[in-house]
């Protein structure tokens, strides 16, 4: 996903313009004012203006030189740009080769208030990004159980989300916006083994 084509703007627009756009798109499409018809869409706009909101974080690097001075390739080259300084080096170093990326998205966790979350084609990956040690964890579509989504207690206008594993451990991200956490919900459930 291109995140400037989806918001309508050009590659060089700042965070700002991109804020504008996204304002504006999102008064248009929201589902209150256009019905239930426009959720995808919705999302799709939450997807894209987290994902350049997320490139502007200051750990996000796109690069890293490999063996020499003369031979430098780009980390995960596969990937838009946007995407590329949305996820950040340490994201970006754990990716497999070819790995596609739906979204990133800024959440929380109980172990981290500042966690940087990314929807992979075959898992989740999070940056918890005040960590000392042992900061990028990740999950298998394959050994997830399910996944849910709900509007926070206090504060409705945002979500969390609860991956369950096969292995006991529940995972939950919070303080995404609803439709962000409804569309990686549904990447989770797309990408969990078919039962027997």
């Amino acid at each position: 996903m291109d995140p400037y084509a989806v918001l309508g703007l050009d590659d060089a627009a700042s965070l700002d313009e991109a804020a504008q756009a996204y304002r504006s798109l999102a008064k248009r499409h929201h589902p209150d004012r256009a019905g239930r018809e426009s959720e995808e869409r919705m999302a799709e706009l939450n997807v894209a203006y987290e994902m350049l909101r997320a490139s502007q974080r200051p750990s996000a690097l796109a690069s890293k030189p490999t063996s020499g001075p003369a031979e430098r390739t780009v980390v995960g080259a596969w990937l838009p740009d946007a995407m590329r300084r949305a996820l950040g080096r340490e994201l970006l170093s754990v990716l497999e080769p070819d790995e596609g990326v739906a979204l990133v998205t800024p959440t929380s966790t109980w172990a981290s208030p500042s966690t940087l979350l990314a929807v992979t084609d075959r898992r989740l990956l999070w940056l918890l990004d005040d960590a000392v040690g042992h900061r990028v964890r990740f999950l298998l579509f394959r050994d997830a159980e399910g996944a849910d989504h709900r509007p926070m207690r206090l504060r409705r206008s945002r979500a969390q989300l609860r991956v369950r594993s096969r292995y006991g451990k529940p995972w939950t991200f919070a303080d995404l916006r609803p439709a962000t956490a409804a569309a990686i919900s549904g990447h989770v459930r797309a990408g969990l083994p078919a039962r027997r």
